[in-house]
Formats: C-alpha cells, sequence, structure tokens
C-alpha cells in the first residue's frame, strides 16, 4: 500500500498538536487513542462504498479521551473516556425529527463524508459522545460496530425459537449474532470463509453454521434446518451484491430480509420471490443513539464480552504497511485496531 498525503478541506475544523485550537459551544476537543478497522474503511480503500468521498482521513470506530469541552457543556468533562457516534447529523432534518438520525439526509459519518479518527485530536459535538467510567479503550472503540448489528437486528425484531439465517461472518455479522442470540432466536450463519465460521462456532457460541460453496447444497442444508420452512428472517451482512440479490431465495413466505452489508452495485431479483412471498425487505443503516447506550452497559455488566473480538494490533505509523492484509481474509482478520496512543 503506498502512504498517501491528505490534504485537508479547507471547510473542515481540525485540531493538530503543533496547532491547538479550542471547541466552540456544544463541541469537545478529544484526543484518539484506538481506531478500529472495518469493512467501511476497506471498501473505502478498495473504491467499493457508496457513500465514500475523497481524499478522506478514515476511522470512525473510535476510544477517545476529551481533553476540552466548549461554553454550555455539561455532559461531558474533560477526562472521560468516550465511543464516539460518528454519525453526525442535522437534529433539524426530517428523518432527524422522526427519531432516524441514522439516515438524516445530511449525514456526515466520519471517515466516510468528513475526515475520521486516524489523527491524534480532532473536535466533535458533544451529543456525538458515549461516556463509560469502566470500558477500555479497546472495548470504547468496538462499541460502534456492535452498534451496527443492534440496529439490523432492532429493525426485524425476531422472537425466541425463530429461525433467522445470517449471511456473512464478518466483524457486521458477528454483530448481528451477537443481538440474535440475546433475542433467544436461533442463529444460522453462512458464509464462504470456513475459519470465520469457525470462528462462530468455537467463540460464538453459534450451533447452526452452512460453508457457501455456490452449488446450490446450502439450500437443502437450510431446510433441513428449519424443517423445510426457510428462516422467517434473513440478514445479509456481506456488502456483495451476488450474495445480496441471491438472499431472497433463503426467505420463508411472509418473512422478512434485512440488507446491512452495502454496495456500489445493483441488486436485482425477479418480482416473484419479493411478490409471491409477501417478503419485508428492509435496510439497515449505521445505529441510533440509545444502541450505543445499551451496548456500554451491556459491556460493563458482563453480557457481552468483547475479549475474542481483537485479532490484529498495529501503530498508526505500521498502518501504511498492514493495511493491505487487513483486506484479505484468509489473513485471519477479525477486528484489527490501530493503537494511536
Amino acid at each position: 500500500m503506498k502512504a498517501v498525503v491528505l490534504e485537508e478541506p479547507r471547510h473542515l475544523k481540525q485540531v493538530t498538536i503543533d496547532e491547538p485550537q479550542g471547541p466552540g459551544p456544544e463541541e469537545a476537543l478529544i484526543e484518539v487513542h484506538r481506531v478500529g478497522i472495518c469493512g467501511t474503511d476497506i471498501s473505502g480503500y478498495l473504491g467499493k462504498f457508496p457513500f465514500y468521498s475523497y481524499p478522506r482521513i478514515p476511522g470512525h470506530e473510535l476510544g477517545v479521551k476529551v481533553l476540552d469541552v466548549g461554553d454550555g457543556v455539561e455532559n461531558i468533562k474533560p477526562g472521560d473516556c468516550c465511543s464516539v457516534e460518528p454519525y453526525i447529523n442535522n437534529p433539524s432534518s426530517f428523518a432527524s425529527k422522526r427519531g432516524h438520525s441514522n439516515c438524516c439526509e445530511e449525514l456526515q459519518v466520519l471517515g466516510v463524508h468528513t475526515d475520521g479518527g486516524m489523527r491524534e485530536r480532532f473536535l466533535v459535538p458533544t451529543r456525538m459522545l458515549h461516556v463509560s467510567d469502566s470500558l477500555t479503550m479497546d472495548q470504547l472503540a468496538l462499541v460502534e460496530v456492535l452498534a451496527i448489528g443492534c440496529h439490523a437486528v432492532n429493525r426485524c425484531r425476531p422472537v425466541a425459537d425463530e429461525n433467522v439465517l445470517i449471511i456473512g461472518a464478518g466483524p457486521i455479522g458477528l454483530s448481528v449474532i451477537q443481538f440474535v442470540r440475546l433475542t433467544g432466536a436461533t442463529s444460522i450463519v453462512m458464509d464462504m470463509n470456513e475459519e470465520r465460521l469457525n470462528f462462530c462456532r468455537e467463540t460464538m457460541g453459534v450451533n447452526h453454521s452452512i460453508v457457501f460453496r455456490g452449488n446450490g447444497n446450502e439450500m437443502e442444508e437450510l431446510q433441513d434446518l428449519t424443517d423445510g420452512n426457510l428462516p422467517s428472517i434473513v440478514i445479509d451482512a456481506t456488502g456483495n451484491s451476488t450474495s445480496m440479490s441471491n438472499a431472497l431465495n433463503y426467505v420463508a413466505n411472509s418473512g422478512t430480509l434485512v440488507y446491512v452489508g452495502t454496495t456500489n452495485d445493483i441488486i436485482s431479483f425477479p418480482n416473484r420471490l419479493l411478490h409471491g412471498k409477501e417478503m419485508n425487505m428492509l435496510g439497515s443503516r449505521n445505529a441510533l443513539p440509545g444502541d450505543f447506550i445499551r451496548i456500554i452497559g451491556l459491556i460493563e455488566e458482563g453480557t457481552i464480552n468483547t475479549d475474542p473480538w481483537i485479532t490484529h494490533r498495529t501503530t498508526l505509523q505500521e498502518l501504511p504497511f498492514v493495511f493491505e492484509s487487513y483486506t484479505k481474509p484468509e489473513t485471519g482478520v477479525i477486528k484489527a485496531v490501530v493503537e494511536i496512543r
């Protein structure tokens, strides 16, 4: 991977160690400690993420410390350790006023639309910070990826004893598995990568997994696990247009399909699959403030164990030399974390 020097867009507020800038009203100056690498970062690097703009400083899974706050700020104080909700919305927008700040029409996601956390310090609105007195910086950086799965599961609301197929066992798929399990529903995971499926079985407690080989056998395996009825909920976490197009085949009649992965490519399918099954088809984008609050509480009380998640570590200085390896599933990466300090 070639090292690229990104030129800072003029309209963005920037803070550097050499030229510190104080926060304004409802803002905080934060010091970055941990940055998680996620599928969005990899897709942006590969030019495959539909919302990405360039040039861009990546990084939106963040564990940070508050250095300073602006006038009138009461919910955050210097010294607080926080997870960052990276979806900077306009509170006055149509979607935000309807409780959907995650898909605000003017949304600016850190590391996607505007520069993210692969830097030492920067300014954020204090409403995007979620404090914990006990979580480590590693755990704080994992809250965002867990929130993506939490929101996707909230979109389809599985119930106990329901069969849920999760397609894709990358970090987003793993976060979906985590929250499906909390509902009492049965998780079935399908992926092409047997090593990731082993991780799901051995670490995530998944009892049912299917290796996708593209020969049609997965449908028979799936029907065997669901008494021939197919899953009532399918969540596609691949971000692969072929997988997303085929996912309708696995949904039971009257069932629900959720797309939590995203792609630049066109998704296509016969109308009879959607119409004949009277299927619900949902998109799931980002997460909501309440998801962050809930997840921090679940980690603090021990309901969610984050220990197995981080498989690779690097420093900011080493990142340009190892990032390419994170794009390759065969290297065994589940979650890589950049240690800024």
